[in-house]
């Protein structure tokens, strides 16, 4: 098959440390992105430059990619600072910044690429368009979005397109949620969501009627497309992403090996798509989402279809299911179910009102658990199901090394008139050369099985072996310990060429100047709200020159009174059974309808043409 029709495909996992991103490639990832020192929409997840460095070192010889999150929103005095930073990245070798304010736009930027962060809230093609044209060089749609619909940004733009597959789910168009900042001044656009979307809540119809009573009704499922890959790929997304920038490194290695062999198995019989780095990742053991942390899994592809994307009664750790209660004692009960549980299993049962309660597993003998005494409290009936959220003895498998990464070559040793040519070569076309002047010794005895095991002493380097060729005239003798040396040497030599040898992701600023010097993109020039997010001069110069007619400022610069704070494709009257559109003979609600807490009250919105629900502070009820 010619190398124009095949198909790079990335895998990118997020990275909380440098010692993290290290893990996510050798278990399998392509690239990673990790947050800057400053400016991250993580705001607890930042890494210093030494740090990032490192990981750009592992990664590379890898021909594996590091981005870098700097996807909040900036003032006007924080872009001298965001453009200094840029240039700190792009020398110490980042492939690629991830942004949301286009202020960063007009800096002196180096020619690295960018990336647009979800934040940006891509829904349709013609957002896509706009931001390749603005020079962006990989686009992520937003979340909500069916698989019909990002086929068509697909279409419509020549940038990569990455996809969300895997991790939490934000319940508002992500970069359209201004909840945080309207009631605790904590910006989700700057890094600092206080997450009420994982509050519990009463929702209340406009007689004062309870109709859910403290329920967690904003909290999503995780997404795990998983069992998706193969559609995505063959719709035109060409980087699969995995969220989690403030994950735990066990959650980083299981998820990256489970979606690792997915795509590997996909390609084995797709041979149009091939893996965007190097090397091929072995596991220590079997990837099993359900065991690292999820509020259960939903596509999420079709939001108001069957697929149930919600969790009323937890925003916490589910696990995996385990089985059913069977007999309850004084300090035990006893588990109907195939799984095989540990001392010390973190395990949540489902009680008779459908609410969770965790506890630790003192000890277990059989299918028999007992508890802890602070754990004995707990009412158990027979029948409640039972679900682990922590495996302690698969916790303690991924806390010792649980993969390594292997890049396979060839190794060539040749006989020259002068000595011997030592060579290595990759399955991917990277090769290197020794040229050895040597005084040839013939061998009074076989040195073949010695000269290849001395050349396939690989074990601490990250190549393998797969094959050591002899072209040799003769049995010559070589010393075991001259051997070793060429071998280091080829090593090292092949580590340099590999990263002599590695794509740059750079931009290209020829094309972006042409594109700042073609017409306007924006062909029916309009006004642009606080949902464009625009907190400085440069943003807003950057829309106007798009086209735009007039810009209004941000809402962490400009706050504005009864405007949606939350938008969203989640609609809470489809989940209780209440959707017009679906369920005709359903009761009508006595709307407004309020989400309530002893200290908030926050007033429904449904616009069912567009299937959206919106969120207002309901100062008026606060008022009273």
């Amino acid at each position: 098959m010619s190398r124009q029709k095949v198909k790079e495909i990335e895998l990118l996992a997020p990275a909380k440390s440098a010692d993290i991103g290290i893990e996510a490639i050798l278990h399998g990832a392509d690239a990673v992105y990790i947050g800057a020192p400053k400016f991250g929409a993580r705001a607890a997840a930042g890494n210093s430059l030494e740090e990032i460095e490192t990981l750009v070192n592992f990664a590379h010889s890898y021909h594996a990619r590091v981005y870098v999150a700097m996807n909040t929103i900036l003032t006007d005095e924080q872009l001298p600072e965001a453009q200094e930073l840029a240039w700190d990245l792009y020398k110490i070798g980042v492939d690629a910044l991830i942004i949301q304010d286009m202020g960063v736009l007009s800096l002196d930027l180096p020619p690295i690429e960018l990336h647009a962060s979800t934040q940006c809230d891509t829904r349709t093609p013609e957002k896509a368009q706009e931001l390749s044209k603005a020079g962006f060089s990989q686009i992520v749609p937003a979340r909500e979005l069916t698989l019909e619909e990002i086929k068509d940004i697909c279409k419509a733009t020549d940038s990569r397109v990455e996809v969300f597959v895997h991790g939490a789910l934000c319940v508002s168009y992500s970069g359209q949620c201004y909840i945080s900042q309207a009631l605790r001044q904590r910006s989700a656009n700057r890094g600092s969501c206080a997450q009420f979307c994982r509050l519990p809540y009463d929702l209340v119809d406009s007689t004062g009627k309870i109709l859910q009573s403290n329920k967690h009704l904003l909290s999503l499922k995780d997404l795990n497309r998983s069992e998706r890959l193969e559609e995505l790929l063959d719709a035109g997304v060409r980087s699969l992403k995995i969220e989690g920038r403030l994950k735990e490194m066990s959650y980083v290695k299981n998820i990256v090996a489970h979606y690792r062999q997915k795509l590997d198995q996909i390609f084995k019989r797709r041979e149009e798509f091939v893996p965007a780095s190097l090397g091929v990742s072995t596991h220590t053991f079997k990837p099993n989402p359900a065991k690292s942390f999820s509020r259960g899994f939903t596509e999420y592809f079709d939001i108001n279809g069957s697929d149930q994307h919600y969790n009323f009664e937890t925003p916490k750790s589910m696990g995996e299911f385990v089985g059913t209660v069977k007999f309850v004692e004084r300090g035990s009960f006893t588990v109907a179910g195939l799984t095989t549980l540990n001392n010390g299993d973190g395990l949540c049962v489902v009680n008779s009102d459908g609410s969770f309660t965790g506890f630790r597993a003192n000890s277990v003998e059989g299918n028999r658990v007992f508890l802890s005494p602070e754990s004995r409290h707990i009412e158990f009936f027979k029948g409640a199901k039972l679900y682990r959220n922590y495996d302690h003895e698969f916790e303690k498998s991924l806390s010792k090394s649980s993969a390594e990464r292997k890049i396979d070559v060839t190794i060539k040793l040749s006989e020259l008139p002068f000595g011997f040519a030592l060579s290595m070569a990759d399955t991917r076309g990277h090769s290197t050369e020794l040229v050895i002047e040597q005084e040839k010794q013939v061998a009074q005895k076989p040195q073949q099985k010695n000269i290849i095991a001395q050349l396939g002493k690989l074990g601490n380097t990250i190549f393998n072996a797969r094959e050591i060729i002899l072209d040799l005239s003769q049995e010559y003798f070589i010393p075991s310990s001259m051997l070793n040396e060429w071998r280091r040497m080829l090593v090292e030599k092949m580590i340099f060429a590999l990263n002599v040898t590695r794509p740059l992701p750079l931009r290209d600023i020829r094309k972006v100047n042409a594109n700042k010097e073609s017409n306007p993109t924006i062909k029916e020039p309009i006004k642009l709200t606080y949902l464009a997010n625009v907190s400085n001069e440069a943003a807003r110069q950057h829309y106007l020159a798009a086209g735009y007619k007039s810009v209004d400022p941000a809402f962490e610069i400009q706050p504005l009174k009864d405007v949606p704070l939350m938008f969203m494709k989640h609609c809470i009257k489809h989940a209780i059974g209440h959707c017009p559109r679906i369920n005709r003979e359903a009761t009508k609600l006595a709307e407004p309808l309020y989400l309530r807490t002893k200290n908030e009250s926050l007033r429904l919105e449904f616009d069912c043409k567009k299937c959206e629900m919106r969120i207002y502070n309901d100062e008026e009820n606060e008022q009273k």
